[in-house]
């Protein structure tokens, strides 16, 4: 539900869908380096494959509780731990310590989200429905009901490939929602979209809400953040410094920035 003003209001909450309990998440990378001043004037596909490992801590003991009826907002600078987080929470980045529990499967839609590109955004849309478990005859129905949220109209028939990374992002989230998930993990996917795709995929967010789901939004838009999620946990590298309502944890974050 929303207020007169078009924020999210407190809601009626449910059993947890999400507990994490001190959650550390760390991954290596190579960083490359000459292995001699005689491999420093060589182009890089010349000098040999040397290099140092270094452990990234991208989250440091994250622990929270996300119940059903919530959306909740992820906030933080770059590099700050949020979508590693998301993938952790979603069983895609394993965990160094600590446990996260879900409820069923946790459905992750985020930018790069694979479609096929060379197929059109209507045969992208039958067999992203067919890939969640619909019946044939479920994705028939709810075909006028994904393009109308994607907003791509008559460029539904064209190979994806054609697509701007805004429509691509558009019909992403509308066959993600085409069933309602007990929890939708949501990355940046919301952040190209005009302001009539923000109206209509924040009434779909409600609509997952209200039907005892839960939202995790990750943005660096903090007027999605507010205008789709009640509560928010802002990361700083990659520990919660603050967990609470909307308004004012975005308040003390863009007062830090």
């Amino acid at each position: 539900m929303s207020d007169a003003t078009g924020a999210p209001t407190t809601p009626e909450l449910g059993p947890p869908l999400i507990v994490a309990d001190d959650v550390h998440i760390e991954y290596r990378v190579v960083t490359s380096q000459p292995s001699d001043l005689r491999a420093r004037g060589r182009t890089w596909w010349q000098r040999p494959p040397t290099g140092n490992v270094r452990v990234i801590h991208a989250v440091r003991g994250a622990s929270f509780v996300i119940h059903a009826g919530e959306a909740v907002g992820l906030v933080g600078r770059n590099g700050s731990g949020k979508s590693t987080l998301l993938r952790g929470i979603a069983g895609l980045q394993p965990l160094s310590q600590g446990r996260v529990w879900a409820k069923g499967s946790p459905t992750l839609l985020g930018v790069h989200s694979v479609l096929m590109k060379n197929m059109s955004g209507s045969r992208n849309i039958v067999i992203g429905g067919l890939a969640l478990g619909m019946s044939p005859s479920e994705v028939r129905a709810m075909y006028p009901k994904v393009v109308e949220l994607s907003g791509i109209g008559e460029s539904i028939d064209l190979p994806m490939k054609t697509y701007s990374s805004g429509m691509g992002a558009r019909l992403r989230f509308a066959i993600a929602t085409m069933v309602e998930p007990d929890i939708l993990l949501i990355d940046e996917a919301l952040a190209t979209g005009d302001r009539q795709f923000r109206r209509k995929s924040q009434q779909r967010i409600e609509e997952l809400r209200e039907s005892a789901g839960a939202v995790v939004l990750v943005s660096h838009s903090l007027g999605e953040v507010s205008r789709s999620c009640s509560r928010t946990i802002w990361l700083d590298n990659g520990q919660i410094r603050m967990d609470g309502p909307t308004d004012e944890v975005l308040a003390a974050y863009e007062a830090s920035v």
